[in-house]
Parts: structure tokens; C-alpha cells; sequence
């Protein structure tokens, strides 16, 4: 069995056919037969010029990747380890200092209160309030969101 069979389209096609189909469309055009050959003409050459003049462009080549390393590929786990401590030192020294500025502000925020007559303690037990209370209902979202999350697995 050949894997390309022949078309049976091609049996009905004649070119002689095409021709004298040709020859009978110009005879009964009459006099208007080289005004529709020339627009024809036109309008085929327009389209044609119009697609040459189009330009497209293929995707943008794909980037090189460079990796940038900051740390030494051949360092040993106790290396890590330590560097990993130092800078969680230096985190925790940073927070601690941002907590001192944090409580700095406070305390002029306090006293500038207190200059205008308003009560202090009153208003940091409400927003301490209110802190708990979002905290609490973050927590309960969590809560429910990780609840979720078991049963969804768990089916």
C-alpha cells in the first residue's frame, strides 16, 4: 500500500477546460473587458506592493543570563553557619535600634498628648485594644485558611 495515495481532485481539473472557461468570460465582457482586466490588474499589483512593504519582526533574541555570586562556591558548611549567625546578629542589633528610635518617637508623641490635654493612657489602651484584636482575628484567619489547606489535602 503506497503512504501517498493520488487525489482524485486532480482528475476533474483541465486545463484546456480553464482556458476555454477563460476565453467565454472575455468574449461576453465586450467593450469593458480591458477596463476590468486593468483594475484587476491594479488592485492585485496594489495588494502585492502593500505585502512587500510590510515588515515583521521575529521574537527579540533571548537574553543572556549572567549569575552574579557574592559568596565563595567552595565554602564549607561551617562557614555558612557562621556567617549566617553574624548576620543574624546584625539583624537583631538593627531591630533593637529601630525599636529605641520606635520608642523615642513614642514618648515625644506622648509628651506633645499630654501639652494638648489629651489622655495619654487612654489611648494607648485603646490602640493596644485594638492591636490585640487584629492580631487575634490574623490569627484565626490562619487558623482557618491552614484548616482549609488540611482538609483540601486530605481529600
Amino acid at each position: 500500500m503506497p503512504l501517498i495515495r493520488r487525489s482524485n481532485y486532480w482528475k476533474d481539473v483541465s486545463p484546456t477546460g480553464a482556458i476555454a472557461d477563460f476565453l467565454t468570460v472575455w468574449k461576453q465582457a465586450g467593450r469593458n473587458r480591458w477596463t476590468i482586466a486593468v483594475l484587476a490588474a491594479f488592485a492585485t499589483f496594489c495588494i502585492f506592493s502593500l505585502m512587500t512593504q510590510e515588515e515583521a519582526k521575529g521574537p527579540p533574541p533571548r537574553p543572556e543570563i549572567e549569575y552574579i555570586t557574592t559568596f565563595a562556591a567552595d565554602r564549607s558548611d561551617e562557614e555558612i553557619q557562621l556567617s549566617n549567625l553574624a548576620n543574624q546578629r546584625r539583624k537583631e542589633r538593627l531591630a533593637a535600634e529601630k525599636a529605641k528610635r520606635d520608642e523615642a518617637a513614642r514618648d515625644v508623641y506622648r509628651t506633645l498628648g499630654r501639652m494638648s490635654g489629651m489622655d495619654v493612657e487612654k489611648i494607648e489602651r485603646e490602640a493596644a485594644a485594638e492591636r490585640a484584636a487584629k492580631e487575634k482575628a490574623e490569627a484565626e484567619a490562619g487558623a482557618a485558611a491552614a484548616a482549609r489547606a488540611e482538609a483540601l489535602s486530605g481529600e
